[in-house]
């Protein structure tokens, strides 16, 4: 990649104007930090001295025509793409923003079925006719990746209307599943592919990184620049990458979905997060994270964890998500490290999912000392049985049982999930971390969901609205 002028546009101007001393007669009310509760100004005061609004010179993120464009011109040259927006909303902003103005009501869209649920409240919103295209599963970590190309041409075949395909790429694990000609495929075929690509910001470095979706030639992709480049909390990108996309028609839905007051500290710590990855690319700093991840690997491993890679040769693993396997299940080892100050990204009944950082591992020496002692406290555990993830054989993609549109008409009542089986389910149910839905709104509630669920819970996950759900059972169809 050619080397690029060093540019911090949306920084350098919070910077200028904080620097000339000003006095705020506007938004927001704590007026660069001079009111506040004295007890939290320390920890609060320079941040907030960045915090500004849509005044001269600062630009506006919803009709950028200064130091926003700017940063959004500067961002779309590093990912080679023909337009890119910033996001103060998260990921969760752009994954609507992508699909309202992508998808008409009506149109058959196919879905990958292990998307967030961002994914399916637009889906909900555009009122669109979803086929559901269940993943392949990998027998290492027993999570589910990504598509087949088998699969997409077979959903084609049923249903060649469809106008779009939405893709999850990577799974939560960082587990990718080659789409190339998934896209070729699709775009042969007159769809546009949408990505939600929440974790590969970071792909661009290249091998032995997954590649981007963007370079297999995905129309339109959304990036959580903060999950993996050092952008603070609900900065994202979106990738405009190609003629199928209205710009227009996305910017109007970009307004709809994010606060029309957008944190300028968000803002400018996605110009920071640019800056670094071009950095890093042209400094080529690749061989000295792959080092230290390596050798951490490597000395974990001696206490009885086990970094497991998959081991179908179609799938690439993003090198800064670590999956970790030892003689218990995952939530007891996440409690373990968590009792020793280690928070990791997420556990499942038999993995852990580390996340690193695109650079230095910080207090490595003292992060293996604390592994060491949680693994001390796991001596005596035996090895953990779990219930293998399963798909459909016979029909790999599946529609709902009944439209968005229809749902909202019908009556629905609250069943014991333990009862549910064969309903028609009115609400999602979701283990968060990673906010994939286990049940989804519109689709027959089967006994192995309902199985998976109880066995998730006796095993220490999280389901967001759990309360209602185990106390007042699961919203269905009433038939």
């Amino acid at each position: 990649m050619r080397s690029m002028e060093i540019r911090l546009p949306i920084y350098e101007a919070l910077v200028n104007h904080i620097n000339h001393n000003p006095t705020s007669l506007h938004v927001p009310g704590h007026k660069y930090g001079s009111l506040f509760v004295e007890d939290a100004l320390e920890t609060f005061e320079k941040i907030l001295s960045i915090d500004a609004t849509e005044i001269t010179g600062l630009d506006d993120l919803h009709a950028p025509s200064g130091v926003i464009k700017e940063a959004e011109i500067l961002t779309a040259q590093l990912y080679g793409v023909k337009r890119s927006f910033l996001l103060v909303g998260g990921t969760t902003s752009g994954n609507l923003a992508m699909i309202l103005s992508t998808c008409e009501a009506g149109d058959l869209v196919f879905v990958q079925r292990n998307c967030h649920k961002s994914i399916l409240h637009a889906l909900q919103l555009a009122r669109v006719e979803p086929v559901f295209l269940y993943p392949e599963i990998d027998e290492s970590t027993q999570t589910p990746i990504g598509v087949s190309f088998e699969t997409f041409k077979s959903a084609i075949k049923q249903y060649p209307d469809a106008k779009a395909v939405i893709l999850t790429y990577p799974n939560y694990y960082g587990q990718a599943l080659n789409i190339e000609r998934l896209i070729d495929c699709a775009h042969a075929h007159n769809m546009r592919v949408l990505v939600d690509e929440a974790h590969g910001a970071h792909f661009i470095v290249g091998s032995p990184f997954p590649p981007s979706a963007l370079s297999m030639g995905a129309d339109i992709v959304v990036q959580s620049a903060h999950k993996t480049l050092p952008a603070m909390t609900m900065g994202s990108f979106l990738h405009v990458n190609s003629k199928r996309v209205d710009d227009k028609k996305l910017s109007f839905y970009l307004q709809v979905f994010q606060s029309s007051s957008p944190s300028y500290p968000i803002m400018a710590s996605l110009d920071i997060a640019r800056v670094y990855l071009q950095t890093f690319i042209e400094k080529d700093d690749k061989s000295n994270v792959l080092s230290q991840l390596s050798d951490f690997q490597q000395k974990i491993f001696v206490m009885g964890l086990e970094p497991v890679q998959s081991t179908d040769k179609l799938i690439t693993q993003d090198p800064l998500k670590l999956i970790l396997q030892a003689s218990c299940n995952g939530y007891e080892l996440q409690h373990a490290l968590e009792r020793e100050q280690v928070y990791v990204e997420l556990a499942d009944p038999l993995n852990v999912l580390c996340i690193f950082p695109l650079g230095n591992i910080p207090q490595k020496e003292e992060l293996l000392l604390r592994f060491q002692r949680a693994m001390s406290s796991l001596t005596n555990k035996k090895n953990v049985k779990v219930n293998e993830v399963s798909k459909p054989i016979s029909n790999p993609f599946v529609k709902l049982s009944y439209s968005y549109e229809e749902m909202n008409n019908k009556n629905k009542k609250r069943v014991p999930l333990s009862q549910a089986s064969g309903y028609i389910a009115a609400q999602e149910v979701i283990p968060y971390p990673p906010g994939v839905a286990l049940v989804m709104s519109g689709e027959k509630i089967t006994d192995e969901q309902i199985t998976q669920c109880f066995e998730l819970k006796i095993l220490g996950a999280r389901f967001q609205n759990e309360e209602t759900i185990w106390n007042d059972g699961i919203l269905v169809i009433d038939e």
